[in-house]
């Protein structure tokens, strides 16, 4: 961030000039998971060509959108929203995802990446909640929060290995009332994308209650190398 004084800027901690510095992940990006490509024309001649990750362990997602990457000042927005209680931030991220998403499949409710109670309880709030609330008041879509739920408590999984992390989530996830997702399409909001874990393991419980498709959108991915 600039550190430059702040008077009359229309979003909370951010200068006008800092915040319009935020851009989306450009395309080509996999079709699946948006894993962006490092060629241009990686798709010119195969639209549908995904990524070495999604051909090896398909995710359960149908689809996922991860709108942008996750550096300054996006970043330190995210810690300020998630660690710092500046919730007056979810609007303005909220924005961001809904500006960058375009056109959706048909989509029956929406869902965020739960807590487990006890970080709840720390934290006093969902951030995923947060903007998945304003998502679904921008698309007119229902929005249930209390379906998906976090059985169990897990060390972040920013702390963890590519390998710990897959064995941190498994079995942390359930859905409280399977029938009524039966038939239903899905979208699964969270915060960030880091390997895919976290809402892989979700559409899973989901997929396993019978729904449909299960769409996921999250404001940032960590894109490695």
């Amino acid at each position: 961030m600039c550190e430059i004084r702040l008077s009359g800027d229309a979003i909370p901690f951010f200068c006008h000039r800092c915040w319009h510095t935020i851009q989306a992940i450009p395309a080509p990006t996999c079709p699946q998971c948006s894993l962006p490509f490092h060629s241009n024309i990686a798709l010119q001649y195969s639209p549908q060509h995904r990524c070495s990750t999604c051909q090896t362990q398909r995710p359960a997602f149908s689809q996922a959108w991860t709108l942008y990457p996750y550096e300054s000042p996006l970043k330190e927005a995210i810690k300020l929203f998630k660690y710092q209680g500046k919730i007056s931030l979810a609007d303005p991220l909220a924005t961001l995802m809904i500006t960058a998403l375009g056109s959706l499949p048909d989509i029956d409710v929406i869902i965020p990446v739960p807590l487990h109670s006890t970080r709840l309880r720390e934290r006093e709030y969902n951030q995923s909640l947060l903007l998945a609330h304003r998502m679904s008041t921008y698309l007119d879509i229902p929005l249930n929060y209390s379906i998906l739920r976090r059985i169990r408590e897990t060390p972040p999984q920013t702390s963890l290995t590519k390998h710990a992390r897959l064995q941190n989530l498994r079995r942390s996830f359930a859905v409280k009332t399977p029938q009524l997702l039966k038939g239903k399409s899905i979208l699964l909001v969270d915060d960030v994308y880091t390997t895919g874990t976290t809402v892989n393991e979700c559409a899973k419980v989901l997929r396993k209650a019978e729904a449909k498709h299960v769409y996921v959108v999250t404001l940032a991915r960590m894109i490695h190398g």
